[in-house]
């Protein structure tokens, strides 16, 4: 049975109970202390129990069987009212289902419990929308961005065919580096993959550590682009991926040195526990960005103003792979422009309390 047919038997059920309880009621205290029979007096006859039943059960019957045909009917068209908007939201369903995310159900009415339904469905169809949007463009972009190593590799390999004297230390050293720049870019997409599945084991970590490891492994690249590192600040503790949210310290550093563009510039490393929160802080010098500028670099594929290429500043996901993983341990990647030039990046997570309560 529908839900609505079995609305409609439960209305009617329901009102047939009430009826009937209510002969019940006027059994009990009104016809329980009429004597059975009729009683003769100076005036004539009062009638018994017996006569007033007799004349009282026929009525009743019709009366309990209209009130039977109007619990049906009214419960029909009662239980259809009440539930037409799930025909909105089925429908719904339907087009999403058959791909179209981008329709809306914009219920109108009472702001009840069909009403928050609604809603909520139309918020998730523009966070699907906003997802599978982004998907898309992502796997465009990585798609341009594998066939330009893979177009390059191939040129190469065909001068070589043809030419087989060719063949030199320059042309081999070339296709490594072609090679590593897509194996570090396919490196990159599984990570960004793994940090948007959460498909990770969590663990106690401290950034103020990761900080320190991430600082020392990137020295020799500062100090070929000299760029000073320092690193200050308290333990901040968290919960999560301790390889995760190394690779996030690692991209935020290393990004700010490959765009650290002054010479003799410094790259700022401070962590800690501020409200409730571990916070880990990457900032370095650098030319002026603005804020729109800023606001787009968690994107995929882009850096500065330009997209990225060969120029072996990187693949262009350092910044989203931290966006991801920050937002997979329930955290936050915030960049604005720093005073004075460069860029800052600040990192909230949820900070590891002890058993009182406490940051650990």
């Amino acid at each position: 049975m529908s839900v609505r047919l079995r609305l409609t038997l439960s209305y009617a059920g329901f009102l047939m109970v009430a009826g009937v309880l209510l002969l019940a009621v006027v059994w009990l205290f009104l016809l329980r202390y009429v004597p059975p029979r009729a009683i003769e007096t100076i005036d004539g006859f009062i009638p018994g129990r017996d006569d007033l039943i007799r004349a009282f059960a026929p009525p009743a019957a019709w009366v309990l069987f209209f009130l039977l045909l109007f619990g049906l009917l009214g419960g029909w068209l009662l239980a259809g009212r009440m539930l037409a908007p799930l025909t909105s939201i089925t429908d719904a369903t339907r087009r999403a289902a058959d791909g179209s995310l981008s329709y809306r159900i914009r219920l109108e009415g009472r702001d009840d419990e069909f009403r928050e339904l609604a809603d909520s469905f139309d918020s998730m169809l523009a966070r699907l929308e906003a997802q599978v949007a982004e998907q898309q463009r992502f796997a465009a972009n990585a798609s341009h961005e594998l066939r330009t190593p893979l177009a390059i590799t191939q040129t190469l390999l065909e001068v070589a065919r043809n030419d087989p004297g060719s063949v030199t230390p320059e042309l081999i050293e070339r296709l490594h580096a072609v090679n590593a720049r897509a194996i570090s870019l396919t490196e990159a997409l599984l990570t960004l993959s793994r940090a948007d599945q959460r498909s990770f084991t969590r663990e106690d970590v401290d950034l103020s550590l990761l900080a320190e490891e991430a600082g020392e492994t990137l020295l020799p690249l500062a100090e070929r682009r000299r760029v000073a590192i320092q690193t200050t600040g308290d333990p901040a503790p968290t919960v999560g991926s301790r390889a995760l949210l190394l690779q996030l310290t690692t991209n935020l550093v290393h990004n700010a040195i490959v765009h650290n563009l002054i010479q003799g510039g410094t790259v700022w490393i401070d962590t800690g526990v501020r409200d409730s929160r571990a916070v880990l802080t990457v900032e370095n010098t650098g030319t002026e960005l603005s804020a729109g500028l800023v606001a787009t670099l968690t994107e995929p594929f882009q850096r500065g103003t330009e997209r990225i290429h060969t120029d072996g500043a990187g693949v262009g996901l350092g910044l989203a792979i931290a966006k991801s993983i920050a937002e997979a341990h329930d955290g936050t990647l915030m960049l604005a422009p720093r005073a004075g030039g460069g860029l800052s990046a600040r990192v909230g997570l949820p900070a590891a309390h002890d058993a009182e309560g406490k940051p650990a």
